[in-house]
Protein backbone atom coordinates (compact mmCIF):
# COMPACT_ATOMS: atom_id res chain seq x y z
CA UNK A 1 0.00 0.00 0.00
CA UNK A 2 1.51 3.31 -1.11
CA UNK A 3 1.73 6.26 1.22
CA UNK A 4 1.01 9.78 0.07
CA UNK A 5 2.70 12.62 1.91
CA UNK A 6 0.49 15.69 2.24
CA UNK A 7 1.77 19.25 2.24
CA UNK A 8 -0.08 22.55 1.85
CA UNK A 9 1.09 26.15 2.16
CA UNK A 10 -2.29 26.90 3.81
CA UNK A 11 -1.10 25.34 7.08
CA UNK A 12 2.14 25.79 9.02
CA UNK A 13 5.08 23.99 7.50
CA UNK A 14 6.62 21.18 9.52
CA UNK A 15 9.05 22.44 12.17
CA UNK A 16 10.69 19.05 12.57
CA UNK A 17 11.16 15.68 10.96
CA UNK A 18 7.55 14.99 10.04
CA UNK A 19 4.96 15.57 7.29
CA UNK A 20 1.80 17.63 7.72
CA UNK A 21 -0.11 14.42 7.03
CA UNK A 22 0.34 10.93 5.61
CA UNK A 23 -2.41 9.22 3.63
CA UNK A 24 -2.65 5.44 3.31
CA UNK A 25 -5.65 4.09 1.40
CA UNK A 26 -8.62 5.88 2.99
CA UNK A 27 -6.93 6.83 6.27
CA UNK A 28 -5.10 10.12 6.82
CA UNK A 29 -2.89 10.72 9.83
CA UNK A 30 -2.66 14.46 10.50
CA UNK A 31 0.36 15.62 12.48
CA UNK A 32 -0.09 17.74 15.56
CA UNK A 33 -0.84 21.40 15.04
CA UNK A 34 -0.05 24.16 17.47
CA UNK A 35 -1.58 27.64 17.00
CA UNK A 36 0.90 28.83 14.38
CA UNK A 37 -0.07 31.38 11.75
CA UNK A 38 0.95 29.73 8.45
CA UNK A 39 2.21 32.94 6.82
CA UNK A 40 4.51 33.94 9.69
CA UNK A 41 5.12 30.63 11.48
CA UNK A 42 4.59 32.54 14.73
CA UNK A 43 2.21 31.55 17.52
CA UNK A 44 -1.04 33.49 17.42
CA UNK A 45 -1.11 36.05 20.21
CA UNK A 46 -4.56 35.33 21.62
CA UNK A 47 -6.50 33.56 24.34
CA UNK A 48 -6.82 29.76 24.46
CA UNK A 49 -10.12 29.82 22.54
CA UNK A 50 -8.62 31.70 19.58
CA UNK A 51 -5.47 29.56 19.75
CA UNK A 52 -7.67 26.48 19.43
CA UNK A 53 -9.59 28.04 16.51
CA UNK A 54 -6.27 28.63 14.74
CA UNK A 55 -5.35 25.00 15.27
CA UNK A 56 -8.61 23.79 13.74
CA UNK A 57 -8.19 26.20 10.80
CA UNK A 58 -4.74 24.66 10.27
CA UNK A 59 -6.07 21.11 10.57
CA UNK A 60 -8.89 21.98 8.18
CA UNK A 61 -6.36 23.16 5.57
CA UNK A 62 -4.39 19.91 5.86
CA UNK A 63 -7.61 17.87 5.73
CA UNK A 64 -8.66 19.67 2.54
CA UNK A 65 -5.23 19.07 0.98
CA UNK A 66 -5.76 15.39 1.82
CA UNK A 67 -9.13 15.26 0.05
CA UNK A 68 -11.36 15.58 3.10
CA UNK A 69 -12.64 17.92 5.77
CA UNK A 70 -13.06 18.11 9.52
CA UNK A 71 -16.31 16.16 9.05
CA UNK A 72 -14.15 13.15 8.11
CA UNK A 73 -12.21 13.15 11.38
CA UNK A 74 -12.54 9.82 13.20
CA UNK A 75 -10.26 10.58 16.17
CA UNK A 76 -8.86 13.77 17.68
CA UNK A 77 -6.09 13.97 20.26
CA UNK A 78 -5.87 17.16 22.35
CA UNK A 79 -2.77 17.98 24.37
CA UNK A 80 -3.06 20.75 26.98
CA UNK A 81 -0.51 22.31 29.30
CA UNK A 82 -3.41 23.26 31.60
CA UNK A 83 -6.37 20.88 31.83
CA UNK A 84 -8.43 23.72 33.34
CA UNK A 85 -8.78 24.89 29.70
CA UNK A 86 -10.63 21.70 28.75
CA UNK A 87 -14.12 23.31 28.87
CA UNK A 88 -12.94 26.02 26.48
CA UNK A 89 -11.64 23.37 24.08
CA UNK A 90 -15.08 21.72 24.17
CA UNK A 91 -16.78 25.02 23.33
CA UNK A 92 -14.47 25.67 20.39
CA UNK A 93 -14.86 22.14 19.08
CA UNK A 94 -18.62 22.70 18.93
CA UNK A 95 -17.90 25.54 16.47
CA UNK A 96 -16.04 23.17 14.12
CA UNK A 97 -17.84 19.82 14.57
CA UNK A 98 -21.43 18.64 14.59
CA UNK A 99 -22.80 15.44 16.12
CA UNK A 100 -21.90 12.70 15.91
CA UNK A 101 -18.52 13.96 17.10
CA UNK A 102 -15.22 12.21 16.41
CA UNK A 103 -13.67 10.10 19.14
CA UNK A 104 -11.31 12.15 21.28
CA UNK A 105 -8.62 11.95 23.91
CA UNK A 106 -7.42 14.88 26.00
CA UNK A 107 -4.10 14.69 27.77
CA UNK A 108 -2.36 17.06 30.16
CA UNK A 109 1.29 17.59 29.27
CA UNK A 110 4.16 19.51 30.85
CA UNK A 111 5.16 21.43 27.73
CA UNK A 112 4.54 21.74 23.99
CA UNK A 113 6.67 22.98 21.07
CA UNK A 114 7.38 26.73 20.94
CA UNK A 115 5.71 27.16 24.34
CA UNK A 116 2.22 26.51 22.94
CA UNK A 117 -0.61 25.86 25.40
CA UNK A 118 -2.52 23.43 23.17
CA UNK A 119 -1.79 20.99 20.35
CA UNK A 120 -4.20 18.82 18.38
CA UNK A 121 -3.64 15.96 15.97
CA UNK A 122 -6.18 13.76 14.22
CA UNK A 123 -6.95 10.64 12.25
CA UNK A 124 -9.28 11.07 9.29
CA UNK A 125 -11.06 8.46 7.22
CA UNK A 126 -12.19 9.14 3.66
CA UNK A 127 -14.72 7.44 1.43
CA UNK A 128 -12.96 4.74 -0.58
CA UNK A 129 -13.85 6.43 -3.88
CA UNK A 130 -11.93 9.59 -2.91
Amino acid sequence: MAKQYISTPNAPQAIGTYSQAVKTANTVYLSGQIPLIPETMELIDADIAEQTRQIFRNLSAVAEASGGSLADFAKVHVFLTDLANFPIINQVMEEFFTPPYPARAAVGVAALPKGAEVEVDAIMTLDLDV
